[in-house]
C-alpha cells in the first residue's frame, strides 16, 4: 500500500514548517510547491522523508549568493549533533572512508584536491574527445530495436554517460565491465532502520571492494592507456603523498558515481520534457544547430540536481534574515533558482531559444561543477542522436505514471518506454 502524500504546508496560505518534501506527487513535479516558497520567503524549514531537518534555500538571487558565501563550508564536521543524529548519511566505516573528496571539502583542501583533476575535464580535451563520445553514441542506438520502441534509460541513459567516463578517466576495460550500475544507488541513503537498509550497505561494501580493485589495477600498471589516466594520476599522487588513502578512494568514489548518475538523469529528464513539448521536440530537430542552447535551457527547467549537497555555519548565523544555528544543514534548491521570475522571464514555460540563460545547474562559485564541460558535450551528443536517429519519437504509455527515483537531492526515472517509426 503506497505511503500516503503530506499534507500541504500551505492549506491555510502560508508555509507551515518545516515543509515536507517527500511523496510521488513531489517527486514528479516539485515546482509548484518551490514556487510557493519563493513567494514566502528565501530560506524555509524543511524535512526529507528520512527525517532529516535542513534550511532550504529557495530563489535565483539568494541562491546564488548562497552558494559563494564563505561563511558556509562543506565538510561534515561542521555539521552539528542534531544533523548528525538524524541525516542518513553512509554508516561507518565507508563514511570516513569514501566521503572526503572535493563535494565536501574546504578551501585550502578542496582547492589542492581540485587541482589533481589536472585538464582531465577541460573544454579543448573534450572536445577532442566528442568523436570518440558520438561512436558510443551510436553503437548504443544501433543496439535498440529497429522498429517499435524501447526503454531508453535502460537502452541508452544508463550506458553512454559511463562509456563517455570510463574513456576519459582511464578505466581499464575489464573493470568498467564488472561495474554493476545498481552501486550508483548508495546516492540515495535509508536510516538505519529502514528494511532496505541491509541492501543499502551491501551495495556500499561491494562498490568499496571494486574501488579498491581499480586502485590495485591502476597501481600495477594495468591501464587502459600509457599513463593510466585520471585514475593512475590519482593513485600516483596518493603514492607520493599527496593524498591519503581515503581522499583517494573518495575522489574514485566521487568520478564512479557522481560522474556518471546524474548525466543518466539528466538524459532521461530533457527526454521527458521533450516528450511532454512535441512542438519543441518538433523544433529542435528541425534547427539542429539551436542544440547548444537548447540543452542549457533544458537544464535550467529540470535538472537532474535539484538540491545542492549539505553546507553548514561554523557559528549561529543570519542568512537572509533567519537566523540558522552552527551546525544545521544548509541546502540550496537548484531547482527553485531555475524557475525563479525574476531571473527568467515566464520562468515555467520552455523556450529552447531562450537567451541570455544563467542558470544555476551546474552549481556557482569554488564549488562549480568541474565536468560541466563533458556534460554538457554529452547531453548535447545524447540528444543530438536520439532524435536525429529515431524518427517519430514519442511516448509508449502514460508519462504521468513514470516513477521518478526516491533520492532526496537529485532527480531522474528509472525506466522511459518510448515508441518511435524505426531507426536510422
Amino acid at each position: 500500500m503506497p505511503a500516503p502524500e503530506p499534507v500541504c504546508p500551505f492549506a491555510d496560505g502560508a508555509p507551515t514548517e518545516p515543509v515536507p518534501l517527500s511523496g510521488r506527487e513531489y517527486k514528479r513535479d516539485p515546482y509548484p510547491l518551490y514556487r510557493r516558497l519563493r513567494e514566502a520567503g528565501p530560506v524555509h524549514r524543511v524535512r526529507f522523508p528520512s527525517g532529516v531537518a535542513a534550511w532550504l534555500v529557495t530563489g535565483y538571487t539568494a541562491a546564488r549568493d548562497a552558494l559563494t558565501d564563505p561563511r558556509l563550508g562543506k565538510n561534515h564536521a561542521l555539521g552539528n549533533k542534531a544533523w548528525r543524529r538524524r541525516a542518513s548519511i553512509m554508516p561507518e566505516p565507508q563514511h570516513s572512508q569514501l566521503q572526503v573528496h572535493l563535494l565536501h571539502q574546504d578551501a585550502p583542501r578542496h582547492t589542492e584536491l581540485r587541482a589533481l583533476l589536472g585538464d582531465a575535464f577541460a573544454p579543448r580535451r573534450v572536445a577532442e574527445l566528442r568523436p570518440r563520445f558520438q561512436q558510443f553514441a551510436d553503437m548504443l542506438v544501433d543496439a535498440l530495436p529497429a522498429t517499435g520502441g524501447a526503454d531508453l534509460v535502460a537502452g541508452f541513459a544508463a550506458r553512454f554517460p559511463f562509456l563517455v567516463l570510463a574513456e576519459v578517466i582511464g578505466l581499464p576495460e575489464e573493470l568498467a565491465a564488472r561495474f554493476d550500475r545498481d552501486w550508483g544507488k548508495v546516492v540515495q541513503p535509508v536510516g538505519p532502520e529502514d528494511p532496505g537498509r541491509p541492501a543499502y550497505e551491501a551495495r556500499l561494501r561491494a562498490l568499496q571492494g571494486y574501488i579498491a580493485d581499480v586502485v590495485a589495477a591502476k597501481r600495477a600498471g594495468r591501464a587502459g592507456c600509457t599513463d593510466g589516466g585520471l585514475l593512475g594520476r590519482l593513485v600516483t599522487a596518493h603514492d607520493d603523498g599527496a593524498l591519503t588513502r581515503e581522499e583517494l578512494d573518495s575522489m574514485f568514489f566521487q568520478l564512479l558515481v557522481a560522474g556518471q548518475e546524474p548525466v543518466t538523469n539528466q538524459i532521461s529528464i530533457m527526454l521527458m520534457t521533450l516528450l511532454r513539448h512535441p512542438g519543441q521536440l518538433d523544433r529542435l530537430r528541425a534547427e539542429p544547430g539551436l542544440l547548444p542552447r537548447a540543452v542549457e535551457e533544458l537544464l535550467r527547467h529540470d535538472g537532474a540536481f535539484e538540491l545542492t549537497t549539505w553546507r553548514f555555519f561554523a557559528e549561529d548565523s543570519d542568512l537572509h534574515g533567519t537566523r540558522i544555528p552552527a551546525g544545521d544543514s544548509v541546502i540550496v534548491s537548484l531547482a527553485a533558482a531555475g524557475r525563479d521570475g525574476s531571473q527568467f522571464p515566464d520562468a515555467d514555460a520552455l523556450d529552447l531559444g531562450r537567451t541570455p540563460n544563467a542558470h544555476l545547474a551546474f552549481g556557482h562559485g569554488t564549488h562549480f561543477c568541474p565536468g560541466a564541460a563533458l556534460a554538457r558535450a554529452e547531453l548535447q551528443i545524447a540528444l543530438g542522436t536520439l532524435l536525429s536517429r529515431l524518427p517519430g519519437l514519442r511516448p509508449a504509455g502514460d508519462l504521468d505514471a513514470v516513477e521518478w527515483i526516491p533520492a532526496v537531492l537529485a532527480r531522474g526515472v528509472d525506466r522511459l518506454p518510448v515508441a518511435y517509426d524505426r531507426r536510422l
